[in-house]
């Protein structure tokens, strides 16, 4: 989040001194790509480049202090980052995950990483990687109990999830690890940074029907919400204002159609009795 920050800050002092980026190559010997790399955060960038960039622009000395200290923030290391052999896109996910204030969660088809229990977990990476040894599916559940302190440490995440009934009754794991997750559910369900909605099959059409995703909100004025979308081969960042409202409006509708809060624990707390 502090490289999105960063760059949509140069891109907008570029603008603002009527620079194009061929210009500011040419003032600088750097390459287009390199400058368009930086501006649309697809890379990051050192303080010294940054400083260069700000002289150029031509930005005063507190400005510049302010931006060259994002700068150094962006390129501290999180947690993650001691697993060194995770892909670019999940670092990346986890990142926006540990920088966000809220999320709201549309699941479909199996429950948010951040509500699972170390069974469910075992049960879901094993299915989805096949081909994976054994150490690399102990990693993977490593990984997601360590991302589960987001709910509980000094200043929480808020977690609004919309939950399938499919979600609720599919047996993964078994019924002795699904009758554990779902009594999880019911504690989670207590915290008051945790809000759990059931969407009932009698609901019948609705919003989401085109499968599971998240919108990432944060703190910062500045940075805007982003849409995370996840399929078996990849993964997908929604950011253009217009998509992430119409995201933001389908879960809107998704949590009208759902039941409650109160009679989503009802529900989970019979079908969990169903497990027994």
């Amino acid at each position: 989040m502090r490289r999105r920050r960063l760059a949509s800050e140069l891109c907008h002092l570029c603008e603002r001194a009527q620079l194009t980026l061929e210009e500011v190559s040419q003032q600088l010997g750097w390459s287009t790509s390199k400058i368009s790399r930086i501006e649309t955060s697809r890379v990051g960038v050192v303080p010294k480049d940054v400083g260069l960039l700000l002289d150029l622009y031509k930005v005063g000395n507190s400005r510049q202090e302010e931006l060259l200290k994002l700068a150094r923030d962006a390129r501290k290391k999180g947690w993650w980052h001691a697993y060194d052999d995770l892909s670019n896109e999940y670092t990346a996910y986890i990142g926006l995950e540990a920088e966000a204030a809220s999320i709201c969660s549309f699941a479909s088809a199996v429950l948010p990483g951040l509500l699972q229990t170390e069974d469910y977990v075992r049960a879901v990476v094993r299915a989805g990687l096949v081909l994976a040894p054994p150490s690399e599916v102990e990693h993977r559940i490593e990984i997601r109990m360590a991302r589960q302190g987001l709910l509980s440490q000094a200043e929480p995440l808020r977690l609004w999830t919309v939950l399938d009934e499919a979600v609720i009754r599919r047996v993964i794991g078994g019924p002795v690890v699904m009758r554990s997750q779902l009594n999880r559910l019911l504690d989670l369900a207590e915290q008051s940074n945790v809000t759990i909605q059931v969407l009932p099959f009698t609901a019948g059409a609705h919003p989401g029907t085109g499968g599971a995703f998240e919108i990432l909100q944060f703190p910062e004025p500045a940075d805007p919400d982003v849409v995370f979308l996840e399929n078996l081969t990849d993964s997908l960042y929604v950011e253009r204002d217009a998509d992430v409202y119409r995201y933001t409006v389908a879960f809107d509708h998704l949590r009208a159609k759902a039941l409650d809060p109160d009679d989503s624990r009802g529900f989970i707390a019979e079908t969990a009795a169903q497990f027994g």
